[in-house]
């Protein structure tokens, strides 16, 4: 389908009286697909079969055939070309036999006679070839089914071998095993490399047959979907209209701007499909200890369904996220999500479209220059290294969220400082033309020779290649892109001092750690963070176990942190005004502009985060 299309429809208008039937149509058709023309009543399907055949005339638009330019004024140039159709209120007679109507209009003559055995055995090979069963050629059409019918008169259409059939409402009237039959013979004309727009009012009907479906709403285009990634829920959305509102929700739920952090450059492209908004989202979340999380996510489906679905994800993500778990363990929270709301779903009724939705999820260490990695049946991350190496990550490919049952795993890769990772969704790299395979290879590439580039601009390089301006609106699946350099703290902005278990060592620690304030130009947090380590060196020697470690990190604030061994986690509680303690953590939460516990192998850490002043 990689070809020309046969025919090309662009700007494509038609008025009836007051009426604007068609305003602007665009619609391409190619050999050996099924495009599908779905509206509601009044939508203006059969008017642009009608135009397409060469009925009736536009009143503006191009049309080309095969590249070369097409006068659809002119209705037996168009069918010299090969363009046949079979329209809704086409009336066939009765009274005739098979033969006869087959060949109505073009009767076979042989020396001036009609030639009765060679139209016979003409049509006889026909039916055979289309495996349309119909024992007696001479009995009159009145003595058939509606089925076969409208299979004699696709098969009158036939008669001249064209090129693209236009089938107008072929199924309208007939019960659910006639419709069956006759969409058998549009899947064996598919294969015969036969062009067919089939128009239907039957979403199933299309979704069983066709490769793509073009709905038009009030005479203009509403989407081209294909049928390998729509369903039919956002076929009726674009039919209906909801489409319009299914954009407007997902733009609201997708981030407006990423944050400005000191520890990584980052960049994104968002791309919607042709098809209307996706399940595609992405987001930088800054983390305790300076430490940075790149989520690239990806819900299965368009519309409404798929937008709001995603806001949940986005939302779920951006809530554990704050737990500090490591990555394997926020996909398995997540995981959790996603089957609880597929259960909300099949108990309300619903149909479970949820189970698809994949995820990649990269906590970025800027002191220790490391990423951990974990992704849930999404594509692996692409990582450049400073001197141009590019390859991408090997991180085990966990299940789609939602399965259950297996244990995600994350692995811990260096990111030096210059190094770039790309997380993107598969509309970048998968297209209806293009093996994923090849798109991979071609982003690998890509990245090798623009690797050097800023995220934003390596962004717009990757845009360019992989989907070229030209296209990048008729893509099927919407894409999502996000660039990430890595710029970890230098070492001269990071302080650790070691504790020993004795509360008479604490002052020293207050010490050192004001002398280290004083060589940041930090002297006006000098107070607040004495009594915060005073506090929390306190509660590790006291209900802790060591070794006691103090960090001290300037970034995009000021970061205490105070590990020890114990997996024990504080909690602020409101003193009495008797009790005698108790209010430590309170006034740490206070003087804090966050705080909060981050659990490691070796035991827990205590952080707080002071605005810069």
């Amino acid at each position: 389908m990689a070809d020309s299309p046969l025919l090309s429809l662009r700007g494509v208008s038609k008025r009836f009286g007051a009426v604007r039937a068609l305003v602007g149509v665009d619609l391409d058709v190619r050999a050996g697909e099924v495009v599908a023309i779905v509206g509601e009543s009044g939508a203006g399907k059969s008017t642009l079969i009608r135009v397409m055949a060469g009925v009736e005339a536009p009143d503006s638009g191009d049309a080309l055939w095969q590249g070369e330019p097409l006068d659809l004024r002119k209705p037996r140039a168009v069918r010299r070309l090969g363009v046949a159709a079979v329209h809704q209120d086409q009336q066939l007679c009765l009274n005739l036999d098979v033969i006869s109507q087959l060949f109505l209009g073009r009767e076979l003559r042989r020396f001036g006679l009609l030639d009765e055995v060679g139209m016979e055995q003409r049509a006889r090979r026909l039916l055979d070839c289309l495996r349309v069963r119909i024992a007696d050629l001479r009995a009159p059409l009145a003595a058939l089914t509606a089925a076969e019918r409208q299979s004699i008169a696709i098969a009158g259409a036939l008669i001249d071998d064209p090129a693209l059939l236009l089938l107008d409402e072929p199924t309208a009237g007939l019960d659910p095993q006639q419709s069956a039959l006759l969409l058998q013979l549009v899947r064996r004309l598919r294969r015969s490399r036969l062009g067919i727009v089939l128009v239907s009012h039957n979403i199933d009907d299309v979704l069983e047959v066709a490769d793509r479906v073009a709905v038009l709403r009030l005479g203009r285009n509403a989407g081209v979907f294909e049928t390998r990634y729509a369903g039919q829920e956002q076929i009726v959305s674009a039919v209906s209209g909801n489409q319009i509102l299914a954009a407007a929700l997902q733009r609201s739920l997708l981030p407006l701007d990423l944050p400005k952090l000191e520890t990584v450059d980052t960049a994104f492209r968002y791309l919607p499909a042709q098809a209307g908004a996706g399940g595609d989202w992405f987001d930088v979340i800054p983390l305790s200890g300076a430490r940075v999380a790149l989520v690239v996510g990806d819900v299965v489906g368009h519309g409404l369904s798929a937008a709001a679905t995603m806001g949940r994800l986005r939302t779920a993500v951006h809530n554990v996220s704050h737990l500090n778990l490591p990555p394997a363990e926020l996909l398995a929270h997540l995981d959790d999500v996603v089957s609880r709301l597929d259960e909300e779903r099949g108990a309300a009724g619903g149909h479970n479209d949820i189970i698809g939705a994949t995820c990649v999820y990269a906590v970025y260490d800027p002191v220790a220059r490391q990423v951990a990695v974990a992704r849930a049946g999404h594509l692996p991350p692409l990582l450049v290294q400073p001197d141009g190496r590019t390859a991408f990550a090997d991180v085990p490919a966990g299940p789609p969220l939602g399965l259950g049952g297996m244990p995600f795993e994350a692995v811990e890769l260096p990111l030096p400082d210059g190094a770039q990772l790309l997380l993107f969704t598969d509309g970048l790299v998968e297209r209806r033309d293009r093996d994923i395979d090849v798109g991979l290879d071609l982003l690998l590439r890509t990245v090798r020779q623009d690797g050097d580039s800023s995220p934003g601009r390596l962004c717009d390089a990757v845009i360019s290649a992989l989907l070229p301006a030209d296209e990048a609106g008729e893509a099927p699946d919407d894409v999502a892109l996000l660039v990430a350099r890595a710029q970890g703290l230098p070492a001269d902005h990071v302080a650790t001092f070691d504790v020993p278990a004795d509360p008479a060592e604490v002052a020293e620690v207050r010490a050192k750690a004001t002398r280290q304030l004083h060589r940041w130009n930090l002297d006006d947090l000098a107070f607040t963070t004495e009594l915060i380590l005073s506090e929390l060196i306190t509660n590790a020697i006291r209900h802790g176990r060591g070794p006691i470690t103090v960090r001290l990190l300037r970034s995009r604030s000021l970061v205490c942190e105070v590990s020890d061994g114990s997996s024990t986690a504080p909690h602020v509680r409101y003193a009495a005004s008797t009790d005698e303690g108790g209010r430590g953590l309170f006034l740490v939460a206070h003087m804090s502009e966050r705080w909060g516990t981050r659990y490691t192998d070796r035991g827990k850490i205590i952080w707080t985060e002071q605005r810069l002043p």
